[in-house]
């Protein structure tokens, strides 16, 4: 046993230090460390001298290669909660990330993978250098490319995201930067250079515009890039209508690395591969919160089966590399099998109820109060509901891109509410909070 901390917390000039310190187990993420993240950042949010936050994993080997699987399993096994617990705050800390309104840099430097990944890939800024190697293994272990897997994933190009995450394949160094998992690519040697940069209170954006995209360095590991060598096999192939189709394509291609990638697949639970396929499907037309509230559905009928303890057994628990997969083929896994996992739950994942606007465009407040009325008034018309306007909101009838407004709604007394009037109020919110690209509307209760 050791007395050392978790998670390590410093202040460093303007910058929010966050280190990750598990350096035997990889840095894996626990549940503590979950809650650990997500109350400082918190703090840090209202804190005026912190102008943006650095996530580093301890030691060489790992920035975080994932969640504390071994624990989760003996919860599972033992009928407690903690399985259920950890997803639903590991989520909650994904979304927090993910709407943080101060910059987080991420220096993802060795191995990042799942629960990993979810704590750099929501942040504003990942730094990838050439010891980098990033993975969604978790179909291998009988669950799904989770921690917002369902967002990033089918938004990397072309088809990259469904190869991820179907494979499992380990993506090294600048490959990391080529699919979008990171932001940035730089040698690790100049790590120092970049914090003290931040710990001076430069603005993140302004230091990380000047790693540079393409010298002599930087073009030997891109060059070797092999996401880019086989991306337009990548895109073909892994566009196919379900996981049987991208296999048939797989044979028939023929190739050493098309027979290897189907071996790839063959090899992970039939079911998780499906729930992936689905997943990654479905969250192309999700924004980001109902696709963490897709995976809370998701990973909740994933403790409660079989496949997940049994790829865990096998590949971390016993490491005999042979798990007995339940259903054992594709072929025995049903739509109506699939389809149970993605059904409501009487306890769904606690979000603040989140109004996410879209728009093209948007320069000011205004910009966003104009489209808001024009919503309202629209002769499509809601109903005088405020729940189906958010709703009509919150799934984009307002056209074109995120903007860089986000409203959150907390709380639920709107319920039934009249919606003029709570326009009005959710108006005079936006003007109070002009200079500032996250807005939050509290409801009174």
């Amino acid at each position: 046993m050791t007395d050392e901390p978790e998670i390590l917390f410093e202040q460093r000039g303007a910058l929010g230090f966050v280190t990750l310190n598990r350096p035997k187990a990889l840095n894996a993420l626990t549940h503590e460390m979950a809650l650990a993240l997500h109350k400082k950042l918190d703090v840090w949010a209202d804190d005026g001298a912190i102008r943006s936050v650095a996530i580093v994993g301890a030691g060489e080997r790992a920035f975080c290669a994932g969640g504390d699987i071994r624990t989760l399993y003996e919860s599972g096994k033992a009928g407690t909660s903690y399985a259920r617990e950890f997803y639903r705050d590991e989520y909650l800390l994904n979304a927090a990330l993910k709407r943080y309104d101060k910059p987080i840099v991420s220096f993802i430097s060795g191995f990042v993978m799942g629960g990993g990944v979810g704590v750099s890939v929501h942040g504003s800024h990942r730094i990838a250098d050439e010891t980098t190697v990033f993975a969604m293994p978790e179909t291998g272990i009988g669950l799904f490319p989770d921690v917002g897997g369902s967002y990033f994933l089918p938004r990397m190009p072309g088809a990259l995201g469904m190869y991820i995450g179907l494979t499992g394949v380990r993506v090294k160094d600048y490959d990391a930067l080529y699919c979008g998992m990171a932001t940035h690519f730089k040698l690790s040697r100049g790590r120092g250079e970049v914090l003290q940069y931040l710990i001076d209170g430069e603005p993140a954006s302004s230091v990380l515009a000047q790693i540079p995209g393409w010298d002599a360095e930087h073009a030997a590991y891109a060059e070797r890039s092999t996401l880019r060598t086989q991306r337009e096999k990548i895109d073909t192939i892994f566009a196919a209508d379900s996981v049987e189709g991208i296999l048939e394509r797989l044979e028939r291609d023929g190739t050493d690395w098309a027979l290897d990638t189907a071996k790839m697949i063959r090899a992970k639970s039939p079911t998780a591969t499906k729930l992936a396929f689905r997943q990654i499907r479905e969250g192309a037309s999700k924004d980001f919160e109902n696709g963490m509230r897709m995976e809370f559905r998701m990973v909740n009928r994933v403790i409660a089966g079989h496949d997940f303890y049994e790829g865990v057994r096998a590949t971390i628990i016993d490491k005999d590399g042979a798990p007995k997969w339940s259903p054992a083929t594709l072929a025995e896994v049903s739509d109506a099998d699939i389809d149970a996992y993605f059904k409501p739950l009487d306890e769904e994942l606690p979000l603040p109820r989140a109004l996410y606007l879209k728009a093209g465009g948007w320069k000011t407040a205004l910009d966003v109060i104009a489209a808001l009325k024009i919503a309202l008034d629209s002769p499509h018309g809601h109903g005088g509901s405020i729940d189906a306007f958010i709703d009509s909101m919150v799934y984009g009838s307002i056209n074109g891109v995120e903007a860089p407004y986000t409203i959150d709604i907390i709380g639920e007394s709107h319920a039934g509410a009249d919606a003029r009037a709570f326009l009005a109020d959710l108006v005079a919110a936006i003007a109070e909070q002009d200079d500032k690209q996250r807005i939050v509307f509290k409801i009174a209760p």
